[in-house]
């Protein structure tokens, strides 16, 4: 087993300072949280308006977790009191955001995931792959007119965050964009996630690891972080 790096929690509060608005309400969650002593995993989830706790409590879960997301667009305010500045056991009395609970669209997410086998890690050969397709669509929207975009790395992948004024209902407009892009820039190797596109998405938290299947050396897990900012 490869060994992994440890969560940083300055990236954590730093992505979450450019993702939000002060104050700004924001679900953490946990995906496939191993449960000590036992041999099967949960959902851990919570909502946030302090960033320094959300990243400590990421930072206290991701070794133990598949994943740690955030919601990305803004919420109703109100759901903090769900689960206020801490985690839970996500369940049918303790739910998760959906698309009705968020108020605007902020953030447009591109999603560059390279062709492997589901549940494992990527290589550094397919992790460098998605990466430069990021870059490449970065580099064409942007000869278009596009502004740049945060750039992450999904800790298997590439990342592009464009950020949106848009309502929840946009007519489509996020998912034919995705849809678009995937027509003009999928191939065997990189795809464009198209499942992306709904309001109360999350999103790879940057500084959190990403951990799926075993840590091998050929295909390790690794940090998610911030590549290049506008």
């Amino acid at each position: 087993m490869a060994s992994a790096p440890k969560p940083d929690t300055k990236e954590i509060v730093r992505f979450l300072h450019l993702l939000a608005e002060p104050g700004q309400v924001i679900e953490l969650r946990l995906l496939k949280v191993q449960r000590a002593g036992h041999g099967f995993s949960r959902t851990l989830s919570g909502y946030f308006n302090d960033y320094a706790e959300l990243a400590v409590e990421a930072a206290k879960h991701t070794s133990q977790a598949e994943g740690a997301y955030v919601t990305i667009n803004p919420v109703n305010p109100a759901l903090l009191a769900r689960a206020a500045n801490r985690l839970r056991d996500a369940s049918k009395d303790t739910p998760l955001t959906t698309d009705a609970d968020v108020t605007t669209r902020r953030w447009l997410p591109i999603d560059l995931d390279p062709t492997r086998s589901r549940g494992i890690s990527s290589t550094e050969e397919e992790h460098a792959l998605a990466l430069k397709r990021a870059r490449q669509i970065d580099d064409a929207l942007h000869a278009e007119g596009w502004p740049r975009p945060i750039v992450g790395d999904s800790g298997n992948g590439g990342h592009l965050l464009y950020r949106v004024d848009l309502p929840p209902d946009d007519n489509r407009i996020v998912q034919r964009c995705l849809e678009a892009l995937a027509l003009r820039f999928d191939d065997d190797r990189v795809k464009v996630d198209q499942a992306v596109f709904n309001p109360a998405r999350i999103w790879k938290l940057y500084g959190t690891l990403s951990r799926k299947g075993d840590s091998l050396p050929d295909r390790p897990h690794r940090l998610a972080r911030i590549v290049e900012l506008p």
